[in-house]
């Protein structure tokens, strides 16, 4: 049994694909598995994979296109190891990432379920630096990911397998934000760790559409977001009018600024008090294009900044 399953879910991405896999091969802790889990691609992904001679790889495909939250599932379950790492197959490690969060969770108790790490954001192509996102939160961390929407790229985690065990799987029915999601259920259960080290690169694509920039998919996610936790959102009203606004952000983001102003609008009503919802509200008035230029200057120079 190996230490750790590396699961590589991957669709029609073949030419990231080799990079990503040869970076777990470079790995300085070796006792692993990869399992690749092709979904119903359609380029060379089964030959580049063929061709990998390692017989810790193993192939499983997908005949039909079932999406990646299923596609991680069939990796958590033909899994054998008693850690799971996740690595997109447009991501890469550095050397030294599984021996480091290894070491880490080998010494925590097991009330510890999982350990993230720093990470590069590259661009796809020129593989230019573009920002770096730096851990802050350990230990009961649902609260920070319940207010953020997220903690960490999904390439950044190493986990205990029985997390899943306890907490189940990738929920299906999430067309985006299943990894909010997972990392949600899990911190409910279990306390997590961070290296601050920044020890993985994560690709934001530069000339082609990305899942990341799919706003149906988004708008369709936070949705589902904002029905299934509905309990937690009334709770905590800033957080839900934060929801809101992203949900009304995507919505002007997708061409449809009247559901936009309609998202933004309830945000203001469920809390008064945050400028940005005003900010943003003001922007819609100028149009679909003129927001989404205006809002992708002020992100730009944000991670600027950042970086």
């Amino acid at each position: 049994m190996p230490d750790v399953s590396v699961i590589i879910p991957t669709y029609d991405r073949s030419e990231f694909l080799r990079t990503a896999i040869a970076s777990v091969l470079a790995q300085t802790l070796q006792d692993f598995e990869i399992i690749v889990v092709d979904d119903a691609s359609a380029d060379d992904t089964q030959e580049v994979v063929g061709n990998l001679d390692d017989g810790r790889i193993r192939y499983i495909r997908h005949e039909i296109n079932k999406g990646v939250a299923a596609t991680r599932n069939t990796g958590v379950l033909n899994s054998k190891g008693k850690y799971i790492a996740f690595l997109d197959d447009d991501d890469k490690w550095f050397p030294e990432k599984l021996k480091k969060q290894f070491d880490l969770l080998e010494t925590r108790p097991r009330i510890v379920g999982g350990v993230y790490t720093g990470s590069l954001a590259v661009e796809a192509t020129s593989r230019k630096t573009l920002f770096r996102l730096t851990p802050t939160k350990r230990g009961n961390i649902f609260d920070e990911i319940f207010m953020q929407d997220s903690i960490a790229p999904t390439s950044t985690f190493f986990l205990r397998k029985e997390c899943f065990e306890k907490v189940g799987l990738f929920d299906v029915s999430l067309d985006f934000g299943e990894d909010f999601d997972m990392w949600l259920r899990i911190s409910k259960e279990f306390q997590f760790e961070y290296i601050e080290q920044p020890l993985v690169t994560f690709s934001v694509p530069d000339n082609k559409p990305s899942l990341s920039a799919n706003y149906e998919l988004k708008i369709r996610g936070t949705e589902a977001q904002l029905k299934k936790y509905a309990s937690f959102y009334a709770l905590d009203r800033k957080t839900y009018s934060r929801r809101y606004l992203k949900l009304g952000v995507l919505y002007c983001y997708n061409g449809n600024i009247g559901k936009g102003r309609e998202a933004l609008i309830r945000a203001i009503k469920i809390y008064f008090f945050d400028p940005r919802h005003y900010f943003n509200l003001a922007l819609s008035l100028l149009g679909a294009n003129n927001f989404k230029k205006l809002k992708t200057l002020k992100e730009t120079v944000g991670r600027l900044n950042l970086s």
